[in-house]
Order: C-alpha cells, then structure tokens, then sequence
C-alpha cells in the first residue's frame, strides 16, 4: 500500500459567498509581496529610495504574468488549440500554467520600462530583486499543490504525494503517489534565494551579476526537476523543451557573469544627493553612481 505523508488538498478554491478566493492567485501573490519587501530592503541599503522597488514592479508584474501564460499557451498550443482544446481555458490563468521563462522574459521589459521612468539603472534594479524572485518563486510553486501540478514520477518513497485520479496521468490511472516535484522546486528556489544573499554580502556582485548568479543557479535545479516530470512536453533528443532552455539560460547567465565582470568590476551604488540645486524640477531625482571595488560589501 502506497502511504502518502503530503496529501494533495480536496480543493483549490475558497469561496466567500459569489467570491472565489484561488490558493494558486494567493501564493503568486504572496511572492509578489515577499519579493518586493526584501528587494526593497537591498535597495535602500545601497542608498536608494524607499518604494522605488514598489513602483518599478508595478510594471514588471503584469507583464510577467502576461509572458508566462504566453509561453506556457505556446509551449502547449495543442492542449488549447489542438482538436480537442478550448481556446478560452488559454486565459484562465487560475487554473496554472505560468512559464517562468516567459515571465522573466517579459517581466524584465516591464521591469526596464518602470526603472526607465523612475530614471534609475535596470541592472542595480535585477541585482536588489534577485533573491526575492527566488522566494517568489518557491511560495509560487505551492499554488501548484493546490492545483494537483507539476508532480513527478511514480513513487513509494514517504514523501510521495498523493495525486487524485482526476489528476493522474491517464496511462497511470490506478498510481496513487508522485515525486513532489513542486516541493523539491521550491526547496530549491529556497536554496537559491539563500546561495545569492551570501554572494552578494560576500562579493561585490554589481551591474546585474546578482541576478546572473540567481539565474545560473535555479536553472541548475530546474533542469533536474524538470527532468523528473511526465506531463505532456515536447521533447528534442530525449530531453524535454524546458530542459533545453534551461541550459541556453545557464549559459547565457554565465556570460554575463563573465562579461559584466570584466568590463564593470566593482558594485554600483545608486544613491539621491539632498540639498543640492540645479536646474531640475524637485519631483525629478538626480541620481550619482560610485563604485565599489573591494569585496565584502554586506548590503
């Protein structure tokens, strides 16, 4: 007998009397709040302003959310456009189904967007934010318990997660328990927010290389993660689509390590001079960039 010690919830959805109230929206939510508390207790610490960080995600999360369906739509067109898809289900996001590829994709648009307006460097923006997508991500991966997604291989280990057969895939009718892929994910995301906060208190990780290391270091487990799935995927050479572009990310990532490093040694601090006059209008920010070059910065 297949003993489950991490039950799937009976449902998803609370409602308050016609007001559904969706687990998966909730935890996305609650990233989104975990994330821009933290990334805007790094921004200050490296002398910026105090809910700049808010009003720049302002920007970036609608259109992250826009990027991840739209990669999830694409990357699973036949499940919504095929013979037997309903193109409508392709908006209802509550039911899961956020790639983060897309979403950091389109997400960092409107992220440049916000810093563009808000007239501060995009990359000190990604490198305060970096740790707490992290965290976003590992509360986010718990609406997909709710949903009874991203689960794994067939298991009988006593962390197995018990799927309902609704839920189970249709040639594994009578397996009851899965690898809880969305556990190990968000253990990971966990792992990853931690790896990053002791980089940047230990090395003077600027212009974007925060956000470089976060990015080399969650395709790392994503690719294993995804690699234990058996959900729908297309595959290229016996590896799943997001296991490919995991590794095209990883590399790119360690690029811009690379390269940033060379050409931008140091950490950039981005700070608002007080009392100063000028020419400007007392509602537009001047901003002054210095430069760090010794390691041991603890912001």
């Amino acid at each position: 007998m297949d003993l489950a010690y991490l039950p799937s919830p009976s449902t998803g959805v609370l409602h308050l009397g016609p007001l559904p109230l969706r687990a998966y929206a909730f935890c996305i939510i609650l990233g989104v709040f975990v994330a821009v508390w933290l990334g805007n207790r790094r921004w200050v610490a490296r002398g910026g302003e105090q809910g700049v960080i808010a009003d720049v995600t302002i920007w970036a999360v609608p259109f992250g959310i826009a990027g991840g369906r739209l990669y999830h739509v694409i990357t699973s067109y036949d499940a919504y456009f095929g013979d037997r898809g309903e193109p409508i289900r392709a908006l209802y996001v509550w039911e899961g189904g956020l790639g983060i590829w897309g979403a950091i994709a389109l997400g960092g648009v409107g992220a440049w967007i916000g810093c563009r307006r808000h007239r501060i460097p995009f990359p000190a923006y990604a490198d305060a934010v970096a740790p707490g997508l992290a965290l976003a991500q590992a509360i986010g991966r718990w609406g997909n318990w709710f949903n009874q997604e991203l689960y794994g291989r067939p298991t009988t280990l006593p962390w197995g997660l018990e799927i309902d057969r609704a839920h189970r895939p249709s040639t594994m009718p009578d397996v009851a328990t899965y690898h809880p892929a969305f556990l190990y994910e968000s253990l990971w995301d966990i792992c990853v927010a931690v790896l990053v906060l002791w980089a940047a208190h230990r090395f003077a990780l600027g212009h974007g290389r925060t956000f470089a290391l976060y990015v080399v270091a969650y395709t790392v487990g994503r690719f294993r993660t995804e690699y234990l799935r058996i959900d729908a995927s297309h595959t290229f050479f016996g590896l799943r689509l997001n296991n490919w572009t995991s590794v095209v990310v990883f590399v790119g990532a360690i690029a811009c390590l690379v390269v940033s490093a060379r050409r931008h040694p140091g950490l950039d601090e981005v700070s608002r001079p007080k009392g100063e006059g000028g020419s400007q209008e007392a509602n537009e920010p001047v901003l002054v960039v210095t430069v760090k070059t010794g390691a041991g910065d603890a912001r």
